[in-house]
């Protein structure tokens, strides 16, 4: 694919919030059309990393209460690490600390930007199979509840709308095609 020069002036930025998970940055900007406008861009300071977790033809999969949204989800084990951490380490944390499983195998599975008109966020999607159990350990934020789902079970409920995480979602859709090809 091309490679297009940046059509967007940045005319002045000025930070209009910042904690440690995350900035915004308010830009006045001149349009692609010429016009002055503003463009605010939310900044995550560490990386997203998905896991999922599969075996026998199943998910492991992660439910919880969902601040932003007002609902519980259920999703794959996710979370973040900082710039600079190998994002297969965070992966590994976050699988354990989630669900108590480790990995024998790992595969870089997919990588995406989840909501590029308004963040920067970038996220990593690993592949996690041969699970060995124990003892998960969730931060003091989170209150989980973990289940092994058949991918077929976990696909309708994608596709009927009621799981809505995009991670998951990219995920299932790309295990079912690996499984469609015979390669899961």
């Amino acid at each position: 694919m091309s490679e297009e020069k940046n059509p967007w002036t940045i005319n002045a930025s000025e930070l209009k919030y910042d904690n440690p998970w995350l900035s915004i940055t308010e830009h006045q900007v001149t349009s692609p059309g010429g016009k002055p406008g503003i463009y605010g861009v939310v900044h995550f300071k560490n990386q997203g990393v998905g896991v999922a977790p599969y075996e026998d033809g199943c998910l492991w999969m992660v439910g919880q209460y969902r601040f932003p949204l007002e609902q519980y989800c259920w999703e794959i084990p996710e979370g973040g690490g900082p710039w600079g951490e190998d994002p297969l380490d965070t992966a590994k944390r976050e699988l354990e600390e989630e669900t108590g499983l480790t990995a024998g195998r790992w595969e870089r599975f997919l990588e995406m930007h989840v909501s590029n008109s308004a963040t920067d966020e970038w996220v990593i999607v690993y592949l996690a199979r041969d699970l060995q159990r124990g003892l998960a350990a969730p931060e003091h934020t989170e209150d989980l509840r973990v289940r092994k789902v058949p991918l077929e079970e976990v696909f309708a409920e994608v596709e009927a709308g009621r799981i809505t995480d995009c991670m998951t979602v990219a995920s299932v859709y790309k295990l079912m095609m690996l499984k469609a090809q015979g390669k899961l």
